[in-house]
Parts: structure tokens; sequence; C-alpha cells
């Protein structure tokens, strides 16, 4: 029962976030004086509706999004007489710019409230991997016959602490390793597994930075390697990775700040990972192993949403909501037809094509005819109809969930 409630709430918040991305269209067409026909959430029939002035405002079947219709969002736009004067198209380019980025803002805007509220209740993850040590800890080698899910014993009096003798702090940034930079707590890790004996580490703490000499030991380390378990010899300094990051609400707003940056490079870097995930997707719905790193739908995020309120991870779920508003507000923004990011393009490029006119003393040419870009508006819609019923035939046969 409170895996469905779960699944409830985060599908709320989804529909949330839809209702205020086209709360944003209308509020900035109406604040320069366009005339907003309709204002819906959801597909489909229509549930009900009212109207208040003169934009209507409903609900529709299909929780799968929604709209807002401004008169004259493009040239083929059918008008009424009193909309001649109103419609979008007639609009100065930088107010038709802020009107369709404004959905994706607003997606932006709450992501950043939901981060906020997380960083200033339970902290905000250590999402980029950043070397940060939390504690230093004795060095101890595994054995083959070890559980790696139980705890190691407690540390003896001979058991070597190279961070610990060294210097090395909690809150320390491990910035190099004998000069090779270390971006990550992987790369550290990597770096680190050949080298023995004393070595020349570099962190940043607080303004400054510090080079310690750490005396590497090499330790034993639990491995699989085609079935088997075997013993690797690896080089390590014995330190714990910082995994959250505690913050009052005070210094959770500049926290939030700097996560919410890198939360728009791992964006990025999803989307342009995306179409490569896609035959894992597939291979899902075949009867494969689901990958965690595969593109899913809102009914896949709701699921996973349903098992962090089932667990208790309100972190999770916040986090989820906040990621899954930054995708949608960057997604929205690409250059391409039906999304917003093709409107804003074509937007530029009247702007850029009227200032190469002017140049050379001709008049400034009309609206961009839409009906020429069909072709290609009606092949992004097919693959991403395509893509879409992928993800939700994935999320129903073969969804990923959050393992106990």
């Amino acid at each position: 029962m409170i895996f469905i409630i779960g699944v409830v709430l985060f599908a709320l918040g989804i529909g949330l976030s839809v209702a205020l991305h086209e709360a944003g269209h209308m509020l900035t067409a109406k604040w320069f004086g366009m005339k907003v026909r309709r204002y819906f959430i959801g597909f489909g029939p229509k549930i009900f509706s009212f109207r208040r002035g003169e934009t209507e405002y409903g609900l529709k079947a299909i929780p799968g999004g929604g709209f807002c219709d401004i008169a004259g969002m493009t040239a083929l736009d059918e008008l009424t007489p009193d909309e001649e004067k109103r419609a979008m198209y007639r609009y100065p380019a930088w107010k038709r710019v802020i009107v369709m980025s404004a959905g994706s803002i607003s997606h932006f805007i709450l992501g950043f409230i939901l981060l906020y509220l997380l960083a200033a209740t339970m902290g905000l993850p250590n999402l980029v991997d950043k070397p940060i040590v939390a504690s230093t800890v004795c060095v101890q080698s595994d054995t083959l016959t070890m559980d790696p899910k139980t705890p190691r014993p407690p540390c003896g009096p001979d058991d070597p602490s190279p961070a610990q003798r060294a210097g090395l702090q909690p809150g320390d940034r491990i910035i190099a390793v004998n000069g090779t930079e270390t971006p990550t707590f992987a790369d550290l890790r990597s770096t680190l597994k050949p080298l023995s004996g004393p070595q020349r580490i570099t962190v940043e703490r607080g303004d400054t930075e510090q080079t310690l000499v750490v005396d590497v030991t090499v330790a034993q380390r639990l491995m699989q390697k085609d079935g088997q378990r075997v013993l690797e010899s690896q080089g390590s300094i014995g330190v714990l990775q910082e995994r959250n990051f505690e913050y009052n609400a005070l210094t959770a707003i500049p926290g939030s700040i700097a996560f919410t940056g890198d939360m728009f490079v791992k964006t990025w870097e999803g989307l342009i990972r995306f179409p490569e995930r896609i035959p894992a997707v597939v291979r899902a719905i075949g009867g494969g192993e689901r990958d965690p790193d595969t593109p899913i739908s809102v009914v896949g995020a709701s699921i996973l949403g349903g098992d962090a309120v089932e667990r208790g991870l309100w972190d999770v779920v916040l986090l989820l909501l906040a990621s899954l508003n930054f995708f949608i507000g960057v997604f929205n923004l690409l250059p391409l037809l039906p999304l917003d990011g093709g409107h804003i393009a074509v937007i530029v490029y009247e702007k850029i094509r009227n200032a190469i006119r002017r140049m050379r003393g001709q008049p400034a040419g009309g609206p961009v005819d839409y009906s020429k870009l069909m072709a290609v508006t009606m092949v992004v819609v097919f693959i991403g109809g395509a893509v879409m019923l992928l993800t939700l035939t994935a999320d129903i046969v073969n969804p990923i969930r959050i393992n106990n």
C-alpha cells in the first residue's frame, strides 16, 4: 500500500512539474499581452474545463503532458479578427524567446527549490565523485573468504594508517598525486593502484593547497574476474570518501547552486549518451537484465519514486524529482520542432535573417513558413513517440527498481 501511495505521490509531483511548465508559457504570454486561448493539463478526452476571461482552463484524461494554446504561435495558426493584432508571431523576437523558454525555466526553478529543500534538511550527495576526505582509516587487506557486505574488523594497533600519519584531515580535497590530477575519487584509486612507498599528495584545504608526503601501503583487494574471486594488489592510503554534504538553511543556498551546476553537466552528458542506451532498453524488453543507466518513462520514474517512499528514502524522492525537472527542462530546449527549443531556433533564425536583409537594404522577411518544416517535425515526433513507447514498455515489463 505504501508503494502505491508513493507511486501516486511521485506521479502528482510530475503532474505539478508539467502544470508549472505550461504555466510558465501562459503567464509570460499574458504578461506581454498575447492572447492565451487554452491552458490544459493532459491530453485526450476532456474531463472538465472552465473559462476565466479569454482563457479556457481544463484537465484531460491522459496525464502525459499538457499544452498552452497561444494565438499566433506560428503563421499557420488560424486567427479571428480580434486576435490578429495580438498574434504571438507579431511580437518582438526577445519577447517570443522569453515565452518559449519560460517552460524550461519553470523546471529549473522547481528543480533548484527541491535541491535547496534537500540540502537544508538531509544534505546533498557527492554527485560527481569528488575526492573529498570524510575520515582516515587503517589499511587492511581482504581475504578470499570474506563477505564484502560485512564491515571490516576494528583497526589493530599495528595496522598502517598512511593518510592519518601524513596529516590528511576530514574535508580535504585530494587534487593530485605526484602532480597527476585526480578530479574524481575513481581517478584517485586508479592513480594510487600501482604505487607504493612515499608519494606526494596535494590537497585543497580551505583556500590553500598543501602537498603532503604519504607512505602508500600495498593491500590485497577482493575482485571478481571471470566469475572467480581473486585478490589483487593495490596501493592504498586509508581514506573514506565524503558521500553526503551537510548544510544549514543559509549555506544550503550556495551548496544548491553548485550542485545545480553539477546536475546540468550530468543532464547534458546523459542527453549526449541517450541514443547509445536505446539498444539496452530493447534488450530489457526481451527479458535481458535492465541496466539502471537506461532511459525511463514517467511510469518508470513513478515506480522508482514508489520504491523510495516505501523505504523511507525521501532524499531519493526529492533528488529524482529534481533530476527529472532538469532533464525535461534541458530536453525541451533542444533546437528541434515541436520542442520549445525548435520554436526558439526559428525565432533566432528570423532575427538573424532580418538583420542580414537590413544590411542589404531589404525589408524584413515574413514569418517562417512552418509548413516547409513539417516533414522534419514529423520525423522528430515519430522518433520521440517510438522512444517513449519503448521506455514505457520496458518500464512495465522490466522496470528499474531500488534494491533493498
